[in-house]
């Protein structure tokens, strides 16, 4: 498993930064082979290595804009808990207490140098209990529900805050003409979001492993192509972060040895997770109201419920239906599997809320 991390290395590398940015605008015009076709640039020939590498390889690229100082693994040392370029007269601290087989490259920026590292994937654990996990658009970004516990764990409230104050923020600068302003402040909002995403993810990682739970996901591949939203609801859709968020989440999960798991999202939403049944009407915006046993709770929380017991019930990644052992010799649609799979864990459900 690939890590990186990223340090604030407090050096001025300005001379050597725009050095080789020439040496990546002489990459996309002559496509050079070797550093000794840069060196009359001056940089030096183990980093000129890495940017040719880049950028005389790509056919995409046709403009340099941000070009890093690459270092490979041959020219890094670890001594003790210190690691020295000596290439830059460079040494960065190492802050990770795991333990890393080796270090592939580093990339140094204007403020940050960023470790790119191979670590051991520890063993997953056999889990004793599933959390479904429900993403969404508005409100809580991610709603976890414990289905042996109960517990629900709602987190990233803050994320449709700052879509609304930034998407308010650029109708105001685009109505006065400050396009200059506008630019600025243009990867800001992405930027805040991931940050809320890493800690959402690490949360949700960290109360799996304390529960020796798997989390079960969603497949959502495809979702704005599929879901059909009002004019209003647009702006939601297209600015939420599930991929970025999902992907965190696994990578997290890899790290700290926490199984996974996918299932089809047919009627999560509108199915009740205490009786199984299933209807449109049952969902109310946010609130969750079952038309034939009249239970009342989150529509998120009940979601999370659902995505759970049908992890259990053995409805797998691609929506099938499961194997003969679980669906026995009748003939079921998903709807209605997915239905019977409620009602097995209905009492399940009963017995930790009454």
């Amino acid at each position: 498993m690939i890590l990186t991390y990223k340090l604030k290395h407090n050096r001025d590398f300005s001379r050597e930064l725009s050095l080789a940015k020439k040496v990546a605008d002489y990459a996309i015009a002559n496509r050079p082979i070797s550093s000794k076709d840069v060196k009359h640039i001056g940089l030096k020939s183990m980093i000129a290595n890495q940017i040719l590498r880049k950028y005389s390889r790509s056919k995409t690229v046709k403009e340099a804009k941000s070009v890093n100082l690459g270092i490979p693994s041959q020219g890094v040392r670890v001594v003790g808990k210190e690691i020295q370029i000596p290439c830059l007269r460079l040494k960065l601290p190492i802050l990770s207490s795991q333990k890393f087989e080796k270090i592939n490259q580093i990339e140094i920026g204007k403020e940050y140098a960023f470790v790119s590292v191979s670590i051991k994937e520890p063993e997953k654990y056999h889990p004793t209990s599933v959390i479904g996990v429900d993403r969404n658009t508005n409100k809580h970004v991610l709603v976890a529900s414990n289905i042996d516990t109960g517990k629900v764990l709602k987190l990233g409230k803050e994320c449709q805050h700052v879509h609304l104050k930034y998407k308010h923020l650029r109708k105001e600068l685009q109505a006065k003409g400050k396009f200059s302003l506008l630019k600025k402040i243009k990867h800001r909002e992405s930027n805040i979001i991931k940050n809320i995403n890493h800690q959402i993810s690490k949360r949700l990682v960290e109360e799996a492993k304390d529960n020796n739970a798997i989390i079960v996901l969603e497949e959502l591949k495809d979702i704005r192509k599929t879901t059909k939203c009002r004019r209003k609801q647009r702006y939601s859709l297209n600015s939420w972060s599930f991929c970025q968020l999902g992907d965190m989440i696994e990578y997290k999960s890899k790290k700290y040895g926490v199984p996974i798991a996918y299932i089809a999202p047919q009627y999560t939403s509108q199915r009740c997770s205490r009786c199984g049944h299933i209807e449109a009407n049952n969902r109310k915006i946010k609130q969750f109201h079952c038309v034939k046993c009249g239970v009342v709770e989150n529509a998120d929380a009940n979601a999370g419920f659902n995505i759970a017991s049908l992890y259990q019930s053995g409805i797998s990644r691609s929506g099938r239906l499961p194997p003969a052992s679980l669906a026995g010799e009748c003939q079921f649609t998903p709807r209605e599997f997915a239905s019977f799979a409620c009602e097995i864990f209905a009492i399940k459900r009963k017995l930790i809320f009454e």
